[in-house]
């Protein structure tokens, strides 16, 4: 049996993450700590706890916060009455919100005041929707599943779609096929997943033409690493979605040969490079790039 290890490639870190990330190193160095983020930075558990170890205190109300002290706002972007509330207590605002994500609000914002009804589509608890419904007062339908979009109304506005950026890209063509169906003049151009998130299913559905499993390094709260140990099972790989190297189950290589690793798109590198290390000393002993 063959047991070489293949590399998905693009993998990790994309343009929105080291953006943020590079944010919270520059706050680092400009201001004293306590530095504060609104929500995750970005959703990886190795990120979050080495920068609580740096003085970053991680928030999910503005309630305390003295005024002056500085504010990071998340790659995931917040309602509008948080930039306003931080406003008013004088924080020293960093925006760190993915330029993709911007421009979901800056569409949602367009729409709305221009009439639309808008169907916004992902996940209701991710802090993406939650900030793209609190530019528009909230008022807008999210589906996450057909039957979602079944039961919808249907009335007589024009009819805006959007998208959260780290869905799958494959239920959401079939969600947005419903979603015609049921709004013929439905305004929507394509989606908004980000071309990162796309590139990398596309890459860990070509890794599952060769292996036999596929291992996803990324934390459970990311949405993109979730999506992306999906794709693989839709393709017909076992896939399995880690954290750290120090969660591999034995159970997880039965019968496994060639063996396929990715990283959702805050996951760093170096726990990667860790999981690969122990693969090897297991018996797996080439490491690939996907050609």
């Amino acid at each position: 049996m063959k047991k070489n290890i293949y590399l998905a490639e693009p993998r990790g870190f994309c343009a929105g993450v080291r953006r943020a990330l590079a944010a919270v190193d520059d706050a680092l160095n400009k201001f004293s700590t306590p530095i504060f983020v609104f929500n995750s930075i970005v959703h990886n558990n190795f990120i979050v706890k080495s920068l609580q170890r740096q003085g970053i205190i991680f928030v999910k109300t503005l309630d305390g916060i003295p005024t002056g002290l500085p504010l990071i706002f998340s790659a995931h972007g917040v309602p509008r009455h948080i930039e306003e509330q931080a406003g008013a207590l004088k924080l020293q605002i960093i925006d760190a919100t993915c330029p993709l994500v911007k421009k979901i609000h800056y569409k949602a914002r367009e729409r709305f005041d221009a009439g639309d009804r808008i169907i916004l589509i992902g996940h209701c608890s991710h802090p993406e929707i939650i900030g793209t419904l609190g530019q528009i007062d909230g008022k807008a339908d999210v589906v996450e599943t057909i039957a979602d979009v079944e039961n919808l109304t249907v009335d007589e506005r024009s009819v805006a779609c959007l998208t959260q950026t780290t869905l799958s890209i494959y239920d959401t063509e079939d969600i947005m096929t419903a979603l015609r169906a049921k709004f013929p003049g439905l305004n929507s151009s394509a989606t908004d997943i980000c071309y990162a998130t796309r590139r990398r299913q596309e890459a860990v559905m070509a890794l599952s033409e060769h292996c036999d499993v596929i291992l996803i390094v990324g934390s459970a709260t990311s949405s993109n690493s979730n999506r992306m140990r999906e794709t693989a099972e839709r393709a017909g790989a076992r896939s399995f979605m880690l954290d750290r190297v120090s969660e591999l189950e034995d159970a997880m290589l039965v019968d496994a040969g060639n063996i396929g690793i990715s990283a959702g798109a805050s996951a760093p590198e170096n726990l990667v490079v860790e999981l690969v290390e122990e693969l090897k000393q297991r018996g797996w002993n080439k490491t690939l790039p996907l050609i």
